[in-house]
């Protein structure tokens, strides 16, 4: 299989907040495995702090949006946050069931979806 996004939609009774005890392990997992790391140990000490400040708030964090192959983005429009790969890959399928795998073992409920980026865009 191979999509151009992995969607990971929350459920209802999920808070922003409750991801905030293994986010560190999300972006952790998502910039080694996209061998998107930063080379300086204090610019990933940031991209972890400010999106944790933001998950104890209970507010959407950044997530990383940045120049990439690959993205971890947090939409402004639904309860969730998706892998966006620049084409179509199993490296996303693959990268996405890992960090399910993450959220599950963490008690974080949640959906998969694949390529669901227009319902996000409408």
């Amino acid at each position: 299989m191979k999509a151009s996004s992995g969607h990971f939609v929350l459920k209802d009774n999920i808070e922003y907040r409750d991801m905030a005890k293994v986010f560190p392990e999300v972006l952790t997992t998502f910039l080694e495995e996209t061998e998107q790391v930063p080379e300086d140990e204090d610019v990933m000490k940031m991209f972890i702090y400010l999106n944790m400040t933001e998950l104890e708030k209970n507010s959407k964090p950044e997530g990383y949006n940045r120049k990439g192959r690959m993205r971890l983005v947090f939409p402004m429009t639904r309860k969730e946050f998706y892998i966006r790969g620049s084409s179509k890959s199993g490296e996303v399928v693959r990268l996405t069931e890992k960090i399910s795998k993450i959220l599950t073992k963490a008690g974080i409920k949640h959906d998969v979806e694949w390529n669901a980026l227009s319902i996000i865009e409408e």
